[in-house]
């Protein structure tokens, strides 16, 4: 399936095309704090639903360039039931944008201000696991952390009709780190 005919199928509203070369930033020490206050709103709004609140993705790795958007993993009893979820998240400023039944039962909503991708899936969910264990690997290995920042550096100079695109490219680095990361977890 084309990701155009994927992202028709998984999106809340419309689609978003981009047509433009992806804009990273150098860290910025204000992220952990962006981070911090949104997490605050979210568990406010959510209370004891939100099981688990994480800050993940680039923003979240100290000296790692990213996009200026604060990606946020909130972990749920189930996040198929968004009935549970939506509407709190919606009254304090996040809409819901993707939609992936056939993928971990994955939600994202949008925040505006600042900039956020909030990720949602059900507790003890794998898709979880890998993102705080990819997170926490680019901390404390500089190599690695180097090689994914240097992907993304030369991916971000071309032109991307949707960002997922510019996402799913990054995919073969990402599965080399994840590789290393398996494989200290599980030695032979």
């Amino acid at each position: 399936m084309s990701s155009e005919k994927y992202l028709q199928e998984v999106t809340v509203g419309e689609i978003t095309v981009h047509n433009q070369k992806i804009k990273l930033c150098e860290y910025d020490d204000n992220w952990p704090v962006l981070f911090q206050k949104e997490a605050a709103k979210i568990y406010n709004a959510l209370g004891t639903t939100a099981l688990k609140i994480e800050h993940v993705g680039s923003t979240s790795v100290l000296g790692l360039c990213a996009k200026p958007i604060i990606d946020i993993l909130l972990c749920v009893e189930d996040s198929a039931k968004e009935s549970e979820y939506e509407k709190q998240l919606e009254r304090v400023g996040y809409l819901l944008r993707i939609r992936e039944p056939k993928w971990f039962e994955h939600r994202m909503f949008k925040g505006k201000d600042p900039a956020v991708n909030l990720h949602v899936f059900s507790q003890n969910c794998e898709e979880a696991e890998r993102m705080t264990a990819f997170r926490d690997w680019l901390c404390t290995h500089e190599s690695d952390r180097d090689l994914y920042a240097e992907a993304k550096r030369q991916l971000a100079k071309q032109v991307w009709r949707y960002i997922q695109d510019y996402a799913d490219a990054k995919t073969r680095v990402v599965q080399e780190i994840m590789g290393r990361i398996t494989e200290q977890s599980n030695p032979v």
